[in-house]
C-alpha cells in the first residue's frame, strides 16, 4: 500500500517515486543553547515525521513540490537551482550543495516531493528533519550512503552555511540518531552521540504558544555572539578552556567583573545548563523522574531570566503545567523567542488534562494553544 508521500508524488509527477526517506521532528529535552558552546544536550526524536520522495529524470531538470503548495519550483539543472534558490527549497538544495562537495550527487535531474507532519515554528526542528530526509534521498539517487554521523554533520553545515542559522549539532543529531524509548545524548565538544535511558512510563506533551519563531530573523544569532564574547573574555583569565562550558560556576562568579552584565548572564545560563544535562542523565538512569522534572523547570527559568530567550506566553505555559497533576516538569524547547513548551508527564496525563491547561492559557491570551502528546521515536532513514 502506497504511503501519502508516494501517492502525492505520483499525482504531481505522473509516475511513482523510486526512493522515499523520512526523518522525525525532535524535542530538545534539556540543554538549551549549550550545543554551540561545546556543552552536552539531551533530545528526543518524536513520532511526527517529514517524508521526501524522489525519482531520477532522463534530463537535467530538477523539480521541487510540497504538500499543500500547487506550484512546482523548477530549474534547468542542479547548478542553476543552487545559484537561484530561495525560500523553502534552500533546505534541500543546501544539502545537495554540501553533498556535491563530497562528490555525492545525482547523475541527472530529479523530481522531489515533501510532506510533513511536523508543525513549523513549534520548536520541533522541522528544518533538521527536512535536511536529513533530503540527504538520504539524494544519497540514494547518487548510489552512495554516508554514515549517520557524517550525514548529521553535513546537514548541520548546510543549515549554518546555506540557510544561515548558526545552530549546533543538536537538531540534526537527535533526528538522525533517535531510538524509540531512548533519549539522544550529545557531547557537542567532541560530537560524540549516544542514546541513554529514556523516562519510562511517561509521555512528552508539546504546547504551542501560538507565537511562531523564525531563527534566522530572531535573536538566535545575537545570543550566539554574546556567548562567543563571554568565551573570549573568560579565555583571557582561564587559558585552559576550549569551550564556554569548561568554566566552572565558581570561576564564572570570580570573573563577573570582567564581563558586561548581559554577557555574564548568558554565560551563567550556559554553564549551569550544561551541568543540568549531566545531572539529568544520572537521574534518568536511576529512574528519578521527580528530580528530572525539577531540572526541566530550572532549565526553563534559567532560559527566561538569564538567557532571555523565553517570552511571557511560554512562561505562562510552564507555570500552568507546573501546577497541574501528572506533570513532572516543563520547559521551553528549541531556540526560544516563541515556539513551544515541552512537558514531561505521567502516562495518565490525558487530553482532558491538557485541555484544562489550554483553557487557562486561552482565558489569558484569547488564543487556544495547540497541544499534542508524543512518543519517543526512531531516527531518520530510508523507507523505500
Amino acid at each position: 500500500m502506497s504511503s501519502a508521500v508516494e501517492t502525492a508524488f505520483e499525482q504531481q509527477f505522473g509516475r511513482p517515486p523510486v526512493f522515499v526517506s523520512k526523518a522525525p521532528g525532535r524535542i530538545e529535552f534539556i540543554g538549551n543553547h549549550t550545543d554551540y558552546n561545546g556543552g552536552e544536550v539531551l533530545g528526543a526524536a518524536v513520532d511526527r515525521f517529514l517524508r521526501v520522495a524522489v525519482a531520477p529524470r532522463e534530463d537535467s531538470k530538477v523539480q521541487f513540490a510540497s504538500e499543500g503548495n500547487p506550484e512546482v519550483v523548477a530549474f534547468a539543472d542542479a547548478q542553476s537551482a543552487l545559484d537561484r534558490a530561495s525560500g523553502w527549497v534552500k533546505y534541500p538544495l543546501g544539502v545537495l550543495a554540501l553533498l556535491a562537495r563530497e562528490g555525492i550527487q545525482p547523475q541527472d535531474g530529479f523530481d522531489f516531493f515533501v510532506t510533513s507532519e511536523i508543525p513549523a515554528g513549534a520548536g520541533l526542528s522541522s528544518s533538521a528533519a527536512f535536511e536529513l530526509a533530503s540527504s538520504i534521498a539524494f544519497e540514494a539517487l547518487a548510489g552512495k550512503e554516508l554514515d549517520r554521523l557524517e550525514r548529521v554533520r553535513l546537514c548541520r553545515r548546510a543549515e549554518n552555511e546555506v540557510v544561515g542559522v548558526p545552530c549546533g549539532i543538536l537538531d540534526q543529531g537527535v533526528s538522525g540518531f533517535g531510538e524509540a524509548g531512548r533519549l539522544v545524548h550529545i557531547d557537542c565538544s567532541s560530537e560524540t552521540i549516544e542514546t541513554v535511558e529514556g523516562p519510562e512510563h511517561t509521555r512528552l506533551w508539546i504546547f504551542e504558544s501560538g507565537k511562531k519563531h523564525n531563527l534566522v530573523d530572531s535573536m538566535y544569532a545575537e545570543r550566539n555572539r554574546e556567548c562567543c564574547e563571554a568565551f573570549d573574555l573568560l579565555k583571557k583569565r582561564y587559558q585552559r578552556i576550549q569551550f564556554l562550558v569548561d568554566v566552572t560556576p565558581e570561576e564564572l562568579m570570580a570573573a563577573q567583573g570582567d564581563l558586561p552584565e548581559k554577557v555574564f548572564l548568558r554565560a551563567r545560563h550556559i554553564i549551569e545548563e550544561h551541568l543540568r544535562v549531566q545531572e539529568s542523565v544520572r537521574l534518568l538512569a536511576k529512574g528519578d523522574l521527580k528530580g528530572v522534572g525539577e531540572l526541566l523547570c530550572a532549565s526553563h527559568w534559567s532560559s527566561s531570566r538569564y538567557f532571555e530567550n523565553s517570552i511571557e506566553e511560554l512562561d505562562t505555559l510552564v507555570e500552568l503545567l507546573s501546577a497541574s497533576n501528572g506533570v513532572y516538569g516543563a520547559r521551553l524547547t528549541g531556540g526560544g523567542f516563541g515556539g513551544a513548551v515541552m512537558a514531561l508527564c505521567t502516562e495518565s496525563f490525558s487530553d482532558e488534562d491538557a485541555k484544562a491547561v489550554a483553557d487557562q492559557y486561552a482565558a489569558k491570551y484569547d488564543h487556544d494553544p495547540r497541544f499534542r502528546g508524543m512518543a519517543i521515536a526512531e531516527g531518520a532513514g530510508r523507507v523505500l
